[in-house]
C-alpha cells in the first residue's frame, strides 16, 4: 500500500502559501508610506480637503482596483491554463509593481524629481500588483484545497491566511527597519521606495518556487488527464484513498462545465456575502491605515509603526488559533464568534475615541479586535470559499466572490479616508465614527452566518456539492 506523503503536502502547500504572503506584503506595503505618498504626490497640489481625501484615498487604495480585475480573470486562467501557471503570473506581477512602484519615474523623467506628475505611473504600477494579488488571493487557496486531504482541509487552507498576516507583519517590521534608518526628510525622499522594492525578493522566490510543483488533480481531471491525477492523488492520500478520490472527481465531473447559477443562485450569493462581509467589519481599513489611526491616538510617526507591528503580531497569533481549531469546531462556530467579539472590540474603539479615553483601553480593543478577526472571518472565509462551489461552476463562481471581496474592500478602505478625515465627523466623533460603522457590520455578518451559511467541516469537496442540488434534481425531486 502507499503511503500518505505527508512531505508532498506540506511542500506544496507551503509552495501555494507564498502567494498569501505577496497578498499581505503587497497589500500592507504602503501603510508605511502613506504620510509620504501625500507629501510627494497630493500635498504639491493644493486641493481641497475633500478633493484631497479622495485623491489621497485612491492612490492608497489603487492596487485594489487591480485585485478586482485579477480575481475576476483568475477563474477563467486558472481553468484554461491551470492554478499553477496563474501563480507565475502573479509573482510576475508582483516583480513588476515591486520596482515600478519604487521607481515610477523610471523611463519617464530623474527618479524623485517629477513630483505629483509621476502619480498617474505610480497608480499604474499598484494596479499591475493589484492583479497579483487578485490572482493569488483566489487561486492560492483553491490550489490548496484541491491538494488536501479532506480531514487537513480547513488547517492547510487557513495555512494560506497564517502567509498572508505573515506577509502583513513582515513588511511591517520591514517598514518599521527602514524608518529607523534616517529622519523624517530621509522617509519622505528615499525609505518610502525601499519599501515598495523591498517586495521583489519574496516575489522572486515565489517565481522559483513555482516552477518546481505540479498543478493540482481536479484541474488534471478537467484537462482529462486523470492518469496524472491518479498518480499524484495517490501520493497525497495513499494508494486506495487516491483511488477513490480519483473516482470521486470524475464522477462530479461527469460534466465538466455547467452554467452559473445551476446549483441554484444561493450558492453564489452565499459566497459573495462572505466575500462582502468580510470587508465590512473593517479590517482593512484598520490594516492599511494602522499607523494614522495611532497617530491619532496621539503617537509619533516611529511609536506608531512600532505598534503597527504588535497589531501584526498579535494578528499571526490569533490566525493560530483558527488553524488549530477549524477542522475540530467547525466553520460556522469560528465565525459567530469571530463577528461578535469584532463588534464588541469595534464599540469599544468607537466609545474610546469619542470619549478621549485613548491609551491602554483603546489599544487593546484594537488588538482584541485585531484577534477576532484572524481567529475567525480571516482564514474561514477563504476555507469556506474553497469549499462550498462545485467543481463545475467552481472556477467562474470563486472568481465573482473574490472580486466582490476586493470591491467591497474599495469602498472600506476608500472611505474610511474620507470618513476618518472629514472635518464635522471627527468634531462630532473624535474619529470614532467608522468604528461605530464596522461594529455594526459584524454584528449582521455574525447573524449572516447563523442563518444561510451551512457547516463544511469534515466532508469531501464532492460531498459538500450536495448541498447545493443541480436544478434538474429539484426539479425531479418537486415532482
Amino acid at each position: 500500500m502507499v503511503p500518505r506523503s505527508n512531505f508532498l503536502i506540506a511542500r506544496l502547500t507551503l509552495v501555494a502559501s507564498v502567494g498569501g504572503l505577496l497578498f499581505g506584503y503587497d497589500t500592507a506595503v504602503i501603510s508605511g508610506a502613506i504620510s509620504s505618498i501625500d507629501l510627494y504626490f497630493i500635498e504639491p497640489r493644493q486641493l481641497t480637503e475633500t478633493a484631497h481625501n479622495t485623491l489621497s484615498g485612491f492612490t492608497i487604495s489603487s492596487a485594489l482596483f487591480g485585485c478586482v480585475i485579477g480575481a475576476a480573470i483568475a477563474g477563467g486562467i486558472a481553468n484554461a491554463w491551470g492554478r499553477r501557471t496563474a501563480l507565475i503570473l502573479a509573482a510576475l506581477m508582483f516583480l513588476v509593481s515591486a520596482f515600478g512602484s519604487a521607481m515610477p519615474e523610471l523611463g519617464l523623467g530623474a527618479i524623485g524629481q517629477m513630483g505629483p506628475a509621476a502619480l498617474v505611473p505610480f497608480n499604474i504600477y499598484r494596479i499591475v500588483g493589484g492583479i497579483g494579488i487578485g490572482l493569488a488571493s483566489m487561486v492560492s487557496p483553491l490550489y490548496i484545497a484541491e491538494i488536501a486531504p479532506h480531514d487537513r482541509r480547513g488547517r492547510l487552507v487557513s495555512f494560506n491566511q497564517m502567509a498572508i498576516v505573515t506577509g502583513i507583519v513582515t513588511v511591517y517590521f520591514v517598514n518599521w527597519a527602514i524608518g529607523q534608518q534616517g529622519d523624517a526628510a530621509w522617509l519622505h525622499a528615499v525609505g518610502w521606495r525601499l519599501m515598495f522594492a523591498s517586495e521583489a525578493l519574496p516575489a522572486a522566490l515565489f517565481l522559483a518556487l513555482l516552477l518546481t510543483v505540479p498543478d493540482t488533480p481536479r484541474y488534471l481531471v478537467l484537462k482529462g488527464r486523470a492518469a496524472e491525477a491518479g498518480a499524484l492523488l495517490e501520493a497525497l492520500e495513499g494508494a486506495s484513498e487516491g483511488r477513490a478520490a480519483l473516482a470521486e472527481i470524475e464522477a462530479s465531473l461527469v460534466v465538466h462545465t455547467r452554467p452559473l447559477f445551476s446549483f441554484g443562485a444561493g450558492v453564489v450569493v452565499v459566497g459573495v456575502l462572505l466575500s462582502v462581509f468580510q470587508q465590512a467589519v473593517g479590517i482593512n481599513a484598520v490594516l492599511y491605515y494602522a499607523p494614522a489611526i495611532f497617530r491619532n491616538m496621539g503617537l509619533a510617526e516611529q511609536g506608531a509603526l512600532w505598534q503597527t507591528v504588535l497589531v501584526g503580531t498579535v494578528n499571526m497569533l490569533a490566525t493560530l488559533i483558527a488553524i488549530v481549531t477549524v477542522d475540530r469546531w467547525g466553520r460556522r462556530p469560528l465565525l459567530i464568534a469571530g463577528g461578535l467579539i469584532m463588534a464588541a472590540a469595534m464599540g469599544t474603539l468607537a466609545a474610546c475615541f469619542y470619549f478621549g479615553v485613548l491609551g491602554l483601553a483603546a489599544l487593546l480593543a484594537m488588538l482584541t479586535y485585531i484577534a477576532g478577526f484572524a481567529l475567525s472571518w480571516g482564514p474561514v472565509t477563504w476555507v469556506l470559499l474553497s469549499e462550498i462551489f462545485p467543481n463545475s461552476i467552481k472556477g467562474r463562481a470563486l472568481s465573482i466572490a473574490v472580486a466582490a471581496q476586493w470591491l467591497a474592500n474599495i469602498v472600506v478602505s476608500w472611505s474610511f479616508k474620507v470618513l476618518d478625515g472629514n472635518s464635522w465627523l471627527t468634531e462630532t466623533f473624535h474619529h470614532g465614527f467608522a468604528y461605530a460603522l464596522y461594529a455594526a457590520a459584524s454584528v449582521i455578518a455574525a447573524l449572516f452566518v447563523a442563518r444561510f451559511v451551512p457547516e463544511t467541516k469534515g466532508r469531501t469537496l464532492e460531498a459538500i456539492q450536495g448541498f447545493w442540488k443541480p436544478r434538474s434534481a429539484r426539479r425531479a425531486a418537486a415532482v
